[in-house]
């Protein structure tokens, strides 16, 4: 089992940058595939990205690979998201997810077991 705590959501300005963090409890961190999801006011949960276990491969949603990145550092047991020229779209309860089994490096959310309680990002315009 592993616990998630993202932080790093504020508000900020459009054309802004951020990085947000996952930190994940627990000694098997980089046995877990994990991944960056979204939830906007009144609006379904979105796959932003996603990582591999040893970090070498990442997943993007098509209409965020210009300015998101995933990164992970298995010696922190941690996930980051760098977002860069955010748009008030952007604005959403991110959430970093894990997902114990397998090498794929799924979009949807219901293969990931673990998930964190969210961290807000508002981008002003």
């Amino acid at each position: 089992q592993v616990q998630l705590v993202e932080s790093g959501g504020r508000l900020v300005q459009a054309g802004g940058s951020l990085r947000l963090s996952c930190a994940a409890s627990g000694r098997t961190f980089s046995s877990y595939t994990m991944a960056w999801f979204r939830q906007a006011p009144g609006k379904e949960r979105e796959f932003v990205a996603a990582i591999s276990r040893d970090g070498l491969a990442t997943n993007y949603a098509d209409s965020l690979k210009d300015r998101f990145t995933i990164s992970r550092d298995n010696a922190k047991n941690t996930v980051y998201l760098q977002i860069n020229s955010l748009k008030p779209e952007d604005t959403a309860v991110y959430y970093c997810a894990a997902k114990p089994f397998g090498s794929v490096m799924s979009t949807a959310g219901g293969p990931y077991r673990y998930w964190g309680q969210g961290t807000q990002v508002t981008v002003s315009s």
